[in-house]
């Protein structure tokens, strides 16, 4: 087979820094590629270009995976068309290992690079270019027998690829780390309310006292906005689930063959289990990235349940003197430096933390998804980044949340009913018999004299001892009569 005519290769062994490497060449001319690895100039190219955030801002793993996934498809598809089945499956192996994570570290380039992914795209096809190369027993860096664009990337363009590679990590992680995390939390919430359903606290709005409600019942809000946010996610998938594969350049479909991109789809779908199936306009599919904002603002509004949540379970932690002290939180771990025996609400402090990454996050995907311009989106890369660190923070978060405090939460029934028995908005509960003015003037007067509501409704004559223990009971004043 004739090598590629942009593609002849000057294969050397030499020590650059103390490495082999051998030189390849792209239609920019030689570059140093070392030699242990199995990317290609393109790669090395955009390492020289892109000196931006260093390691911790490489490309998603999960988009790199995704990408295996995505060429192994593409590959046996090919293959049907026409492709050598040699060259396809030689392919096919190579981008299973690429999906299985064994070829991680050949991935280098930071997501800050081009905004369609091309860079990655190539880094990919250089990858199993080479890895098929040597399982066929060539030379790495030949592109003979296996070209990195002609077979790899065959019927394929950056600007349908990466979109779908970023539907498939995102649609992956929110199955395997996001939706059972979030069960998880959902699931210890509930049985805490079941726990909790008999005991009868003071309510709070305003932050300030309220009327009685049971401590299962505040529970079933924080199950309830869980609930929701499962489905909210859930509802987002179906716009996640439709693939750009096939749409190449600018949607046209332009160098592929009538049903690819039916195929690929479907491929995916049986490789991942999830029900991927072909976007049904390629153009929206290239130029909009609509349905990983639709998604993120899913995500956001986790965020936003989540905050509420934490928020409300470390106040009614707080203490354990001085505080609320309603709960009594799991001590995991020392709170402080220097005061000793200080333990703090420390899995409530995490997962606050993480709602405020995910809010901003979604502002990044906001801005990124406004900016389709024309034919193609070119914030890509940075959406696809922010939307999984979203869906994998919340996932991880929800889990530890639940394991470290949520499972262990106890109620401090006697601190309870101290704050619930000294509430002045037991009142509440005179409206229907005495009207609101008489009831107030009781409240404002206990308050202002530091007495009980009972002593004072009696002294102002608009009630008996007994008729206030017939009407003011708080097990009678968490529903509807």
């Amino acid at each position: 087979m004739e090598p590629h005519a942009n593609s002849k290769l000057l294969i050397c062994t030499s020590k650059m820094a103390g490495s082999e490497f051998r030189i390849e060449r792209d239609t920019f001319g030689e570059l140093k590629v070392p030699a242990d690895k199995y990317y290609g100039a393109q790669t090395v190219r955009s390492t020289m270009n892109f000196k931006i955030g260093g390691p911790s801002e490489r490309m998603p793993i999960q988009v790199i995976k995704a990408f295996g996934t995505l060429k192994r498809a593409a590959a046996e598809v090919n293959k049907e068309y026409g492709l050598d089945p040699k060259l396809a499956d030689a392919i096919i192996k190579a981008a299973d290992e690429v999906s299985a994570g064994k070829l991680d570290d050949h991935f280098p380039l930071v997501v800050w690079q081009t905004g369609s992914g091309t860079q990655t795209n190539m880094n990919v096809n250089e990858v199993i270019s080479n890895r098929a190369i040597e399982i066929l027993g060539g030379k790495l860096g030949s592109k003979d027998p296996v070209h990195p664009n002609d077979h790899v990337n065959k019927s394929q363009s950056s600007n349908d690829t990466f979109p779908t590679a970023m539907h498939i990590a995102v649609a992956t992680e929110v199955h395997h780390v996001l939706l059972p995390g979030l069960q998880t939390l959902h699931d210890a919430l509930a049985a805490k309310a079941e726990e909790f359903k008999d005991i009868i606290k003071i309510g709070r709005t305003h932050t300030q006292d309220a009327v009685p409600l049971s401590l299962g019942q505040e529970f079933s809000g924080y199950i309830q906005q869980v609930k929701y946010s499962i489905e909210r996610v859930k509802a987002a998938m179906p716009r996640v689930y439709e693939l750009a594969a096939g749409g190449t350049a600018v949607g046209t479909g332009l160098n592929t063959r009538i049903g690819f991109a039916e195929k690929v789809a479907a491929t995916v779908a049986s490789l991942t289990g999830l029900p991927f199936i072909t976007a049904p306009n390629k153009f929206e599919a290239l130029a909009a990235h609509d349905a990983l904002v639709e998604l993120s603002g899913a995500l956001n509004t986790v965020a936003v349940s989540m905050m509420k949540i934490a928020n409300d379970i470390r106040f009614l932690g707080s203490g354990p003197r001085s505080g609320l002290g309603e709960l009594i939180l799991p001590e995991n771990e020392p709170g402080s430096s220097i005061m000793p025996g200080k333990v703090n609400p420390t899995q409530c402090e995490a997962l606050t933390m993480v709602a405020a990454q995910v809010m901003g996050n979604h502002v990044a995907v906001t801005v990124g998804g406004s900016n389709g311009h024309f034919e193609l989106n070119v914030f890509k890369p940075m959406m696809v980044k922010n939307v999984l660190n979203s869906a994998r923070l919340l996932g991880d978060a929800s889990v530890s949340f639940t394991n470290n405090c949520v499972v262990g939460i106890q109620a401090n029934t006697e601190r309870i009913n101290k704050l619930m028995n000294e509430s002045l908005m037991l009142v509440t509960a005179l409206n229907p018999h005495i009207g609101y003015d008489k009831a107030a003037a009781i409240a404002k007067t206990a308050h202002k004299k530091g007495s009980t509501l009972k002593a004072v409704a009696v002294e102002l004559g608009y009630l008996t001892e007994e008729q206030f223990d017939q009407w003011v009971k708080p097990s009678e004043m968490l529903g509807p009569k």
